[in-house]
This record gives C-alpha cells, sequence and structure tokens, in this order.
C-alpha cells in the first residue's frame, strides 16, 4: 500500500483475484491462520508468493489473507471489537502505537523470551533504529517487514539533456538545499505563454510530512525522544526553516507545482511522462517507474539545510517502515509465531530483496545478491542498501491520529503560501503539545 494513500486514510486500489473476501476471512470459525495487510496489486502478488512459501516449509498450518479494503486502522479496530481479529497483522510505524495502548496487539519479547535462538540471530541481523519503531512502553508489539522511507527518483535522461550534474548517490556525501534548488531551477521549463512544460521537482509523498522531513533535514528532529515524545519542534527555528524551504519550491521559486497544477495530471503522472526531472518517494513507486515506458531513472539522496551543514550532518531519510504483529486475541499465537518469524526473519527478508518490491530490513537480505538483481537498472544502489542505516524515526504516539489532522490543518496554508512557516510556533506546537500531553 503507497504510504500517501495510508496516511489519508483512502481506500486500496485493488485486490488479487487470488485473495479471499475480508467478511469470510476473518470467521471465527475458520481454522486457517488469517493474515491482514494492505497492498497493491503488485505487492499482493509478492505477499502471496511468501505465504505460498511459508506454507511449504509449514504444510500443517494453512493461511488465508485478508486484504484491507479501506482505512486499515479504523478495519482492524472494527474486526477486533467484533471478536473477528486476524491472527497476523500488517502493522505500520504511524498505528501501532494506539492500537498496542488498545490492547490489541500483542507483545512479541514474552514469544522472544522463549525463542532465545531466533531472537539473538534477529536481532543480529537488525538495523536497531527499524526494530526500535515497533518496541513501545517497553513492549515489542511487531517486527519490521520492509523500510519505506523516502528519497529522490530522477530522471537522467533530462539532467543528461540539460547538461546538468546528476545529484549526489550516497547519504553521507549530501548536497545542499541551494544546490538542490539550483538544479531544480535548471531543469524547469517553461512555454512562451508562461505555461510550465517541465517541473524540476515533484512530491508524490504526503506534503505534511515532506515539509517535516526538509525540517528534519535542516538538522533538528521531529521530536526528542521519539517514542512517546510530550513535544514535536514545530517551534524549532531551524526545522521551521527547513519547511519554509519547502513550501517556497512551489508558491516562491515555482519549480514544483502547486495543488491546482496537478488537477489533470498527478504529481506521478508528470514523472512517469516525463515532465518532471526529480520525484520524492519511497520504494513504493519503484515498481511503477520501472514499469513505465521510455522513463529512465536512478535514485538520489535528499539535500541538507544550512543548519544540518553546520552540523556535518549526513542526509537523512525518513524510517518508513511496515511491521508484522499477532493479534492479543489469536487463538492461534504458536501458528503466528512461526508465521511471522518466517515472513520477518531471513527467508521471508530473502524473498522480500529478491523480489524488488521492497527494501529488506536484515542486514543479510539488504546485502545479498538478490536484491542487487533486483534493481540492475539502478546505479545509486547505496541509496537503497544504505537508507535504512541514515533513516531517523518520525515520532510513535497512540495519539497519532489526532497529531496528524493538526498538522494537516495547520500546515496546509503554509504549503499554499498564505501563511509562514514561523506560524505553526503559534498555530501548530502548542496544541500538538496538549495533545500528546494526554498520551
Amino acid at each position: 500500500m503507497q504510504r500517501r494513500t495510508f496516511l489519508r486514510g483512502a481506500g486500496l486500489v485493488g485486490a488479487a483475484a487470488a485473495l479471499a473476501p475480508v467478511p469470510a476471512a476473518c470467521s471465527a470459525d475458520d481454522d486457517a491462520l488469517t493474515f491482514f495487510f494492505a497492498a497493491n496489486p503488485e505487492e499482493a502478488d509478492t505477499r502471496m508468493g511468501i505465504v505460498k512459501a511459508f506454507e511449504r516449509r509449514h504444510p500443517g498450518i494453512r493461511v488465508r489473507t485478508v486484504l484491507a479494503g479501506g482505512d486499515p486502522t479504523q478495519q482492524i479496530s472494527t474486526f477486533c471489537a467484533g471478536g473477528r481479529c486476524p491472527d497476523v497483522l500488517m502493522a505500520w510505524e504511524f498505528n501501532y502505537a494506539g492500537l498496542a495502548d488498545r490492547g490489541v496487539l500483542a507483545d512479541l519479547n514474552p514469544l522472544l523470551d522463549a525463542d532465545r535462538e531466533f531472537a539473538a540471530a534477529l536481532r543480529a541481523e537488525s538495523i536497531p533504529a527499524l526494530y526500535e519503531t515497533f518496541g513501545f512502553s517497553g513492549g515489542q508489539y511487531a517486527f519490521p517487514e520492509q523500510w519505506s522511507g523516502a528519497f529522490l527518483f530522477y530522471n537522467t535522461r533530462l539532467f543528461a539533456e540539460a547538461g546538468v550534474p546528476p545529484p549526489p548517490g550516497r547519504w553521507d556525501q549530501p548536497w545542499t538545499f541551494d544546490e538542490f534548488l539550483d538544479t531544480a531551477t535548471a531543469l524547469t521549463r517553461r512555454a512562451p505563454n508562461g505555461r510550465t512544460t517541465q517541473w524540476g521537482f515533484v512530491d508524490t509523498w504526503s506534503p505534511p510530512y515532506t515539509a517535516a522531513l526538509f525540517g528534519m533535514n535542516n538538522g533538528t528532529p521531529w521530536a526528542v525522544p521519539r517514542l512517546n515524545p510530550t513535544h514535536l519542534n514545530f517551534d524549532d527555528g531551524d526545522f521551521l526553516d527547513g519547511i519554509q524551504f519547502y513550501a517556497d519550491l512551489s508558491n516562491r521559486h515555482r519549480v514544483a507545482p502547486a495543488a491546482s497544477d496537478t488537477q489533470a495530471i498527478s504529481t506521478m503522472g508528470l514523472f512517469t511522462a516525463g515532465q518532471a526531472a526529480m520525484a520524492l518517494g519511497g520504494h513504493w513507486r519503484y515498481q511503477t517507474f520501472a514499469q513505465a515506458e521510455g522513463l529512465d531513472f536512478d535514485v538520489a539522496v535528499l539535500p541538507t539545510g544550512p543548519a544540518a551543514a553546520a552540523k556535518g550532518m549526513a542526509a537523512r531519510s525518513a524510517i518508513g517502515s511496515t511491521g508484522l504483529a499477532i493479534a492479543a486475541a489469536s487463538r492461534r499465537r504458536e501458528q503466528a509465531w512461526e508465521f511471522v518469524k518466517f515472513a520477518a526473519g531471513p527467508a521471508g527478508q530473502a524473498l522480500i530483496g529478491e523480489s524488488g518490491l521492497f527494501v529488506p530490513v536484515l542486514r543479510s537480505a539488504i546485502a545479498a545478491p538478490g536484491f542487487a538483481a533486483a534493481h540492475t537498472g539502478i546505479g545509486n544502489l547505496a541509496v537503497l542498501t544504505g537508507g535504512p542505516a541514515h533513516a531517523e524515526g518520525l515520532p510513535i504516539s497512540p495519539e497519532w491520529q489526532k497529531v496528524h489532522a493538526l498538522m494537516d490543518r495547520a500546515i496546509g496554508p503554509v504549503l499554499r503560501g498564505k501563511l509562514p512557516a514561523a506560524s505553526l510556533k503559534t498555530e501548530l506546537s502548542p496544541q500538538i503539545d496538549e495533545v500528546l500531553a494526554t498520551a
């Protein structure tokens, strides 16, 4: 499922024919292990491949898949409140804390304690920041299964035709906001009537989150501590300067489209059609771009602002991750544990890497030849393989849905150029603090 779609709580774009309808899949008298997840058709096919591989290894366990058909968080809550909670649940870094806080998800630590060999192997292979993403209030409520942080895709043909040097391909060799703006300006084209025919930059993620990502890349994290914070840094000058830079790309510099410019064609469509030189997104966009006819692209790191440069900081992505959790009410906990171990462990992660659909989260799978072979068109593979280790966590709070609503409302006028980013210091920060204080 595309992260932008999930953040907006929108419906999914399709379902694989092999997947069972949701109500039947959650039937309480079914003897199969149920697995709830969200996916577009390409992702669903890969999911089914992992399920089938698990069933071959565990012939005594049958898995019945449940494909989300709307807002996943709401569906999970509805299922579990009605006594039809799936056994294994896909979890997002933004929503799992609320579910854990309400007792929907099982703490996996007791299962880890009883399976010391797997626990040791998992912790040795895991990237700490990703693994810790699903640790909340002393519990481990999911295991990460993919890294879906944001980076840049860029059209190599447009760069070459314009004689513009390609952007950096390593997180520890960042470029600056100014260099990024110069590049986007050089690659923006306008017709004699003033209509833009080619944009230097488009955002295919969620603008409020991208704005905060630019704030983070100006040397200030979203929150300290990250887990269950009581304050977000929307009152920090450097963080706000990063947000202002992002807003100015559209409103002041006109190198990125405003919302009115994407009524006829989406930002995804602009990049796919060769009408945008750079696109911010995550690996969830890779398959779409790879299948686009005539589109030659590579990947690059995000730029850093002057405050980050002064601190000698490398470029950062967002952690962005989905994980696998077990329902606290599951009557098939041992079977669910075997499935989660397989999918989030070395075997399942190797399949994920070889599929080219996700960036796996275990070091062995990231470094495996299969992952590189699935990305033969990517020259800057270090953007993907180094992304998890150069990602910074977004805040984790059981109140995140309320925080998201506040952000969406307050940042909108800033992104439209109606208010400066500095207004968030008084218009947003106190409201978020009030919500987080109740967590």
